[in-house]
């Protein structure tokens, strides 16, 4: 099979469903030539410097019978924006009594790792998850990221995509056939029998590297890339913990509050899954600090391998309560 990088495949996502829909539209504050040159200025737009309003002009077309895609680029862009995705996107298919349908696609990049500081190195999408109505993706893989963007471009809800800064460039196989990841379904990445590993993102590839050393050390390693936040896959994590009777979530975002927490409270609110925990569940998030601009202080505020590495020695060395 092809091997393409993650930015091509998301590329190639929005490239097959504007052939498919001559109704969808994009727009976003930097230049997208190859969009351009295929399906025009009318469809691909180049707008000011002004996320707030183009944000809500995606609303309003889809309202009008469009699909919108907007790229509102750094998720610290966002921000100026969330008014319009977060009290109005996602809460008028609602406030419609369901008479009328929104499908807005918003994208955003996410993450440290480019020396961006504090203001561009932000991961807020547990701010998202807190805003009913809205479906939230984090798509890790080349596969990934075009199957995602492709069901999300079918999907007659808001869609907020958040895409890791530093995967753009990474490479994987991506079929050339027409295909889609549904939402709200996980992936194992790894097979594992002694502590359940879900990783968002990025974070993905760091815990895959910790289980290779892990397996060195005789621990074996379930690592579950959720893939999309809402919904949440809780069976499949629920499923894996039953098996292994521990868990370690990575998120690079701060722990305070994070999506690390809420996806522990889905999975063991079950009772059956809590009832074969060998040890309390660990997070392994970023540090509740702006990340700074030094490459050395921003490796630090973030979780790698090695931390990765500690959090599953931490819960495998807990006995199980009361034996």
């Amino acid at each position: 099979m092809r091997e393409i990088t993650y930015q091509q495949a998301a590329t190639e996502a929005i490239q097959e469903e504007f052939r498919r829909d001559p109704h969808t539209v994009y727009m976003a504050t930097d230049g997208q030539a190859d969009l351009q040159s295929e399906f025009g200025e009318d469809r691909v737009r180049v707008t000011p410097i002004s996320e707030n309003c183009f944000a809500g002009a995606a609303i309003g077309l889809a309202g009008s019978g469009f699909r919108t895609i907007a790229n509102i680029r750094m998720a610290t862009f966002g921000f100026v924006a969330m008014d319009q995705m977060m009290n109005h996107a996602a809460k008028i298919t609602y406030m419609f009594g369901g008479q009328a349908k929104f499908p807005v696609l918003y994208r955003m990049t996410v993450g440290a790792g480019i020396s961006a500081a504090a203001e561009h190195s932000v991961s807020p999408y547990s701010m998202y998850m807190n805003v009913p109505g809205l479906k939230i993706i984090l798509p890790a893989t080349p596969y990934d990221a075009k199957g995602l963007l492709k069901t999300a471009l079918r999907e007659n809800n808001p869609v907020v995509s958040f895409e890791h800064i530093l995967l753009g460039g990474i490479k994987g196989e991506v079929p050339e056939e027409e295909y889609f990841v549904p939402f709200g379904q996980a992936s194992i990445r790894r097979q594992g029998s002694d502590v359940t590993v879900v990783a968002l993102a990025k974070m993905v590839y760091d815990a895959m590297a910790a289980a290779d050393d892990m397996e060195q050390e005789g621990c074996s390693v379930e690592v579950i890339d959720p893939r999309t936040l809402v919904p949440f896959d809780a069976e499949t994590v629920r499923d894996s913990v039953k098996k292994t009777g521990r868990l370690v979530v990575v998120d690079e975002a701060c722990q305070t509050c994070g999506a690390a927490a809420e996806i522990i409270a889905l999975v063991t609110a079950d009772d059956a899954t809590f009832a074969m925990l060998k040890a309390a569940p660990a997070r392994v998030c970023g540090l509740d600090v702006p990340v700074p601009f030094s490459p050395p202080l921003e490796k630090y505020a973030v979780p790698d391998k090695a931390r990765i590495i500690e959090g599953i020695r931490g819960v495998m060395s807990k006995a199980p309560a009361g034996r």
